[in-house]
Formats: C-alpha cells, structure tokens, sequence
C-alpha cells in the first residue's frame, strides 16, 4: 500500500555545476505530474515524466528540477541593422523634441529588444548525464517516502477495519435475542390491558410481524462480506485507494440499515462505534494511492 503523499530533495554540485531535484505530491483522483525544468532544457521534460508515471499511479507530483552553472560558456553577438534601426529611430525623435543626439545614452540603444542576442549553446546529452542519476534518487527516495506512510496507512485501516468487524460479531450474537426481548416486551404490553387473558398466538403473531420488519440478519451477512473484501483489498491490492472508497460506500449502506432498523440502546451504541470507524477509514482511503 502506498501514500499519495510523499517528498524527497536531492542535490548534486561540481566544478561547473550544481543541480537540485526536489519531488512532492498530494492527493488526487488521477495522476497529474508538472516538471518545473529550466526553459532551456523544455525539451527534456517528457523524459523525466516517464519516468514518474513510470513509478506512481495517482496522485498530484510537481517536480522541481533547478540547474545553476558555476561557469557557463555564453556567447554574445550584436544584430547591427537592428541597432542602426533603433538608433535612427530615437534620434529622429530627439530632433523633434529639440534634443542633441548626444545626449542619447548607448544604454537606451543596447537595452531594444534583439540589439543583443544571447546564444546560450545548449548539450541535451550532457545535461541529460548530469541531472539523470540525481533524478533517479530522489525518485527512488520519494517512491520510499510514499511507501513508508502507506505502511501507517495500512496499520491505522487495519485497526479501524477491526472495530467494524468486531461490531458486526455484535450484530450477529444480538440477532437471536431479538426475538426474546420482542416477546418480553410484546408480552408485558398484553398483561397490561388483559391482564390474564393473553392470548398466545396472537403473542407468536405480534412477535413474528416485529421480526419480518426488524430483522437485521441480511445485512449483517453483507456487511461481513464487505468487510472481507476489503480485507482482501488491503492485503493484496498494490493501488486499493478507489476500491476501498467504493466497498466503504456499500458498507455505510448496510451499517446505516441496522442502526434504522435497531430497536434497542445495545445495538445502537455499536452502530455508532461502527460509523465512526468508517468514517476514519473513508478518510484514510482519500490519502491512498
């Protein structure tokens, strides 16, 4: 089992360079992955995506990969029609507002837009060789990271899985003494207007028509199912997130029928204690990938 929430950082620096890769996550109902890379490198993006979608199924991960070169190698070349261009220009203006062209900073020249032109040379190999391996390893730690807290997960959903299905053991063991506690108080109500004169087949009768309608016995046998199916879910399935939120639902149906159902303070009480623990775990499934 594996959290959607997770983080790692890592970093790399030599000579010429130092590069830092930084992953987290939270939750969501898909998988959406962002690569924030230095625009220069735009074109590496889809390889490191691969490799995320690669290792996670769901989850919203925002990747930060930053490169800061300690000896960049730029070339700089100057566009001179561009330049004459602007120059003409601004001292067109200048002599209109009666201003002497000496007066025209080369600043105010060399600051126009593709006066300067930056040519940055750009090795997609090299780059590539010096962010991959530090990429791999956050990777690595961040997929750990999400591991080691699907493992809380998993303990605190156990535990909760557990107070439901001790609440239905409940259920089960209250079911009989349904028809006791029917019968007593059914017939305590006829002594109290007839005194002696009880008829007991119409007792059988009273008791018989409270049964058909409070009878729990149905939904305690799909309760228990469920509760092995995530169980199962739990145990063997690597990505259980939507299916567990799925057979929650078909279990706050049937814990919800026996608490409309109930006619006694025993049963209600373990109704309550059991939609409390499934609310928790409905909670929980919202943190799984």
């Amino acid at each position: 089992m594996t959290s959607m929430t997770g983080y790692s950082y890592k970093e790399y620096s030599s000579e010429n360079i130092v590069v830092s890769v930084e992953i987290k996550s939270v939750n969501s109902r898909f998988l959406d992955v962002s690569i924030n890379l230095p625009f220069y490198l735009g074109r590496l993006e889809n390889y490191f995506k691969d490799l995320i979608t690669g290792n996670i199924q769901r989850g919203k991960v925002d990747v930060f990969i930053r490169v800061k070169e300690l000896n960049s190698s730029v070339n700089i070349s100057v566009d001179k029609n561009a330049a004459k261009a602007y120059y003409n220009a601004i001292k067109e203006v200048a002599e209109t507002c009666g201003i002497t062209t000496k007066e025209i900073p080369l600043s105010l020249i060399v600051n126009q837009e593709g006066v300067l032109i930056n040519q940055k040379e750009i090795d997609m190999d090299y780059y590539l060789d010096v962010i991959e391996p530090i990429f791999k390893e956050a990777l690595e730690c961040f997929v750990m990271d999400r591991k080691r807290e699907g493992e809380n997960l998993k303990k605190d959903l156990l535990l909760q899985l557990e107070k439901i299905e001790k609440a239905a053991d409940f259920f089960e063991e209250w079911q009989p003494k349904m028809e006791a506690e029917f019968r007593k108080n059914i017939t305590s109500k006829f002594e109290e207007v007839l005194g002696d004169k009880v008829d007991e087949n119409r007792i059988l009768t009273e008791v018989a028509s409270m049964l058909v309608k409070y009878t729990i016995n149905e939904e305690i046998v799909r309760l228990k199912s469920h509760i092995k199916a995530l169980k199962n879910e739990i145990d063997t399935n690597p990505i259980p997130g939507k299916r567990i939120d799925f057979i929650c639902q078909e279990m706050n149906r049937e814990i919800n029928t026996i608490g409309s159902k109930n006619q006694f303070v025993e049963v209600g009480k373990n109704v309550i204690f059991a939609k409390d623990a499934l609310e928790n775990i409905r909670e929980q499934s919202k943190n799984i990938e």
